[in-house]
């Protein structure tokens, strides 16, 4: 039972810090724009930016900041050429969509090609957020699930930290 419970407990931790890593992550690299590649050092502002709000949020100390700063930068670099190879995958569906004769095998390639750089996204934003929960204090964990609570349900989402 010990065991199953740390499970759940890893588990939600990894869960609210994926909240953070998404939300940095996503922001960081849509930077409000729909398409075109982003500026990397544009990129390193924004993810700037939003280190400096969230370190206000959870009060991180100086070390945790020196700790989480390359964290999240490393991961938003990792994750930029894989949103623009994303993009990309959107554009050959069009094209493949707008054939005169669909080619069911191209798209059955693509979908294949899209999900395997969605895995690889998944995978190295994971990645981030394991290293990230080393980080924080679980009172810091558990004020930075609050933020999101907060923000999901002025985005319109229903869900809850509970």
């Amino acid at each position: 039972m010990h065991e199953r419970r740390r499970f759940f407990k890893r588990a939600g931790i990894a869960v609210l810090i994926g909240g953070l890593a998404a939300t940095i992550g996503f922001k960081a690299l849509g930077q409000g724009r729909r398409h075109g590649p982003i500026d990397p050092a544009e990129l390193e502002k924004h993810v700037e930016r939003m280190l400096k709000h969230l370190y206000v949020e959870i009060e991180a100390t100086d070390e945790q900041k020196r700790k989480l700063e390359p964290i999240v930068k490393q991961a938003a670099k990792d994750l930029l050429p894989m949103r623009d190879r994303l993009h990309a995958g959107r554009g050959q569906a069009i094209e493949l969509l707008t054939q005169e004769r669909i080619d069911p095998a191209a798209l059955e390639a693509l979908r294949a090609k899209q999900i395997g750089l969605a895995d690889e996204a998944s995978r190295r934003l994971t990645r981030a957020v394991a290293e990230a929960a080393e980080v924080l204090t679980p009172a810091q964990r558990k004020d930075l699930a609050a933020h999101l609570a907060r923000r999901h349900a002025r985005w319109g989402g229903h869900w809850r930290h509970g």
